[in-house]
C-alpha cells in the first residue's frame, strides 16, 4: 500500500488548524487573547527576568520577527507587555511581560489546560505520550 504523503500533510494541517481554532476561541472568549498572544506571554514568563529580545521571542514561538512586532503593538497598548531598550545597545528592543500580563497569563493557563484536557480526553495517557513522541520526530 502506497502512502499519499500530500494527503497526510493536508489532514495534519487541517486537524492542527481546527485544534488551534478551539484553543483560540476558548482563550479569546474568556481572556480576550488568542493562542499566539498566549504563547508570547508564556515565553516571556519562562525567560530570565521575564524579558526577551524581539528576535528571540519570534524564534521561541515559531514566528517571524516582523510578525511578532505586529503582534506586540496591541499587547503593549493594553498593558500586557512593556518594551525596553537594551542596556548595552539601544538598538536592541527588549520585550518584558508586565504584572497585568503575568496575571492574565496565569489565568489563561488554567483555561488553556481545561481546553487542552477536553481536546486530549479522547486519548489515553499512552496514546498522548506516543502522539507527542511522533510530533517530536517530525520536528527533528
Amino acid at each position: 500500500m502506497s502512502i499519499a504523503y500530500g494527503s497526510v500533510m493536508k489532514s495534519l494541517w487541517l486537524k492542527s488548524t481546527l485544534i488551534n481554532k478551539q484553543l483560540n476561541n476558548s482563550l479569546s472568549y474568556v481572556h480576550g487573547i488568542g493562542l499566539s498572544e498566549y504563547m508570547v506571554l508564556n515565553s516571556l514568563f519562562d525567560s530570565p527576568n521575564k524579558t526577551m529580545t524581539r528576535i528571540d521571542l519570534a524564534e521561541s514561538i515559531g514566528r517571524t520577527a516582523s510578525g511578532v512586532t505586529k503582534m506586540l503593538l496591541p499587547m503593549e497598548k493594553i498593558g500586557l507587555i512593556q518594551k525596553e531598550s537594551g542596556a548595552r545597545d539601544a538598538r536592541v528592543s527588549l520585550v518584558k511581560i508586565s504584572k497585568p500580563g503575568e496575571r492574565l497569563f496565569k489565568d489563561a493557563t488554567t483555561t488553556l489546560d481545561q481546553s487542552s484536557k477536553q481536546i486530549l480526553s479522547k486519548l489515553n495517557s499512552k496514546q498522548t505520550s506516543e502522539f507527542l513522541s511522533c510530533l517530536d520526530l517530525l520536528q527533528d
